[in-house]
């Protein structure tokens, strides 16, 4: 193979797309729709032949179900799976839980385009002593977030795309990384080089693989990404 296979999924629709709610960090289940959405993302891979080494996931289990749906339906539940918190969403800060119509109607659709869209812009933050629940899962974590940009998501999702994806790659392995419309968006940043107001414009569809044929000495796209 003349270069390195790169899928990336985002998982599919939450019960909180669903409601149109800042989700982050809060760890909500896949809908009906999310699991379907799962189901078809997993045929659409098989029926163009990939065969994963390994998997790569965040911590929150609508992206860990996508992964068992989409490896059940590949018959390839055998795959190791591998899961970072630094794949997890964007930390939504004081925003979680908000319904996106509410937070519009409160501060205005052009600042709510600004902190979901803009690069370099935080959402409100917690209090510093908030921790996610005190969950066991992030008990190794050091600082845990209180609120990010799309910028500070891709700072903590890049030395896992360094220190386990590369490397994987660069051995030749085929991967699967099933994630988060802002974690797998910071991805496509780097991957693509794009501007600050490039990644602006990329949406990152629920349950849809974008595939990636990237060059052996660069990691970078031998062509543009394919949406299956």
């Amino acid at each position: 193979m003349s270069f390195y296979n790169l899928i990336l999924v985002r998982h599919g629709q939450s019960q909180w797309n669903l409601e149109n709610r800042f989700t982050g960090w809060t760890d909500i289940d896949l809908s009906g729709r999310g699991k379907e959405e799962a189901q078809r993302a997993g045929a659409l891979l098989k029926k163009n032949n990939f065969n994963f080494d390994v998997a790569c996931t965040s911590v929150l289990k609508r992206a860990i179900r996508t992964l068992w749906v989409i490896l059940d339906e590949m018959d390839q539940m055998w795959v190791p799976v591998i899961k970072s918190w630094r794949l997890n969403e964007r930390h939504y800060g004081s925003l979680t839980g908000l319904s996106k119509k509410e937070t519009i109607e409160k501060y205005g659709e052009k600042q709510v385009q600004l902190w979901r869209r803009d690069y370099k812009t935080s959402p409100p933050l917690l209090p510093v002593t908030y921790q996610e629940g005190k969950d066991r899962c992030y008990q190794n974590i050091e600082k845990i977030p209180v609120g990010e940009s799309l910028q500070q998501t891709k700072e903590r999702v890049l030395p896992f795309w360094k220190d386990t994806v590369t490397p994987y790659l660069k051995e030749g392995k085929t991967v699967l990384i099933t994630a988060h419309g802002n974690s797998l968006r910071a991805l496509v940043k780097h991957i693509e080089n794009l501007s600050d107001v490039g990644i602006t414009k990329v949406e990152v569809p629920t349950g849809t693989p974008i595939a990636y044929a990237l060059s052996k000495s660069t990691l970078k796209p031998e062509r543009e990404r394919k949406i299956l």
